[in-house]
C-alpha cells in the first residue's frame, strides 16, 4: 500500500484539519468497523471513512436543499431526500435503510410468496447484535452538525432517515474496506456511470493512479486509508460524487500517518 508522509503524531495543523475533514468522529468511524469486522482499522483510514460518509451525506442535503427552495421551504422534509434521489441516481447509497423507513415504503416493492400473498414487511430484529439500522441512532449528532454546517433543518423524520442511510452506508463501506484486505485489491470492474440527460459524460475514474486501489500491499488484518479509497469506488456507483468523494477523502488524510 502506498506509504503516507508520516508526521507528528497529534501536531496543531493535523489535529485542526482533521476536526473540519467530518462531523462523524473517528471513534464512531471505529466502532461500526468493530460491527462488521475484527481487523484493525489505522486511523488515516477512520479519518478517511468519516470524510467519505460526510461528502455523501452533504450531496444529499444539498439535493433536498434545492427541492425544499423550489417550494419556498427552509425547513427539509422526507419528501425532499426522495426527490433528490429520483434527480440523481449517485445519491442512491445506504439502500438497506429503506425497508425500514416509511419515507421509502412503497418504493422497494412489494414481495409475494409462492402463492401469490404478500409477505409483510421485516420487523426490526430484537437481536442484540450490533447492526447499522439498530445503530443508527449513533450518528444523530454528527447528522445535525453537518445541516448546521450547511445552514440548514429538517423534521425530525429527514434527521432519522439521515441517520439510518450514514449508519448503513458506512456498515456497507466497513464490509466493501475488510474483503479489499482480505482479496488483496479491488476484483470488481466494469462499473455503470449514471449521467443525467443532457448532461456531458464525466471522464473515466481511474482506479490506479496510485497503485493502490484496483492491488494493494501490506499486511492481511489492517485496514488503511487505500483500503477506504477502494471500497469508496465499489459503494458509490461513478461520477463525480465517487471521484470527489476520494478528492475529498485523500486530502482529508495527507497530514494523518498510516497506523
Amino acid at each position: 500500500m502506498t506509504t503516507l508522509p508520516a508526521g507528528p503524531e497529534r501536531s496543531g495543523l493535523e489535529t485542526a484539519s482533521a476536526m473540519d475533514v467530518s462531523p462523524f468522529k473517528p471513534s464512531l468511524v471505529k466502532a461500526v468497523f468493530r460491527d462488521v469486522t475484527p481487523m484493525h482499522v489505522s486511523r488515516s483510514a477512520a479519518w478517511a471513512a468519516a470524510s467519505v460518509t460526510r461528502t455523501v451525506l452533504t450531496e444529499i442535503v444539498d439535493g433536498a436543499r434545492r427541492a425544499a427552495a423550489e417550494e419556498a421551504r427552509k425547513k427539509l422534509i422526507p419528501g425532499d431526500l426522495l426527490s433528490a434521489i429520483d434527480r440523481n441516481m449517485e445519491l442512491e447509497v445506504g439502500t438497506k435503510w429503506y425497508d425500514h423507513s416509511p419515507t421509502f415504503r412503497g418504493l422497494t416493492g412489494v414481495l409475494y410468496d409462492a402463492e401469490g400473498a404478500i409477505v409483510p414487511s421485516r420487523r426490526r430484529s430484537r437481536s442484540r447484535k450490533p447492526s447499522a439500522v439498530v445503530g443508527a441512532h449513533r450518528f444523530e449528532a454528527g447528522v445535525k452538525k453537518l445541516l448546521r454546517s450547511q445552514r440548514a433543518t429538517a423534521v425530525p423524520a429527514m434527521v432519522r432517515d439521515l441517520d439510518g442511510i450514514a449508519s448503513v452506508f458506512l456498515t456497507d463501506l466497513a464490509r466493501d474496506a475488510a474483503m479489499v484486505v482480505r482479496e488483496g485489491g479491488v476484483k470488481r470492474f466494469g462499473t455503470v456511470t449514471p449521467v443525467m440527460s443532457g448532461e456531458p459524460v464525466p471522464p473515466p475514474f481511474v482506479k490506479d493512479s496510485d497503485g493502490a486501489l484496483s492491488t494493494r500491499r501490506g499486511d492481511g488484518w489492517t485496514i488503511g486509508r487505500d483500503d477506504i479509497l477502494a471500497a469508496t469506488t465499489i459503494q458509490l456507483s461513478g461520477g463525480k460524487l465517487r471521484q470527489r468523494a476520494v478528492t475529498e477523502a485523500r486530502k482529508a488524510t495527507q497530514n494523518t500517518s498510516v497506523g
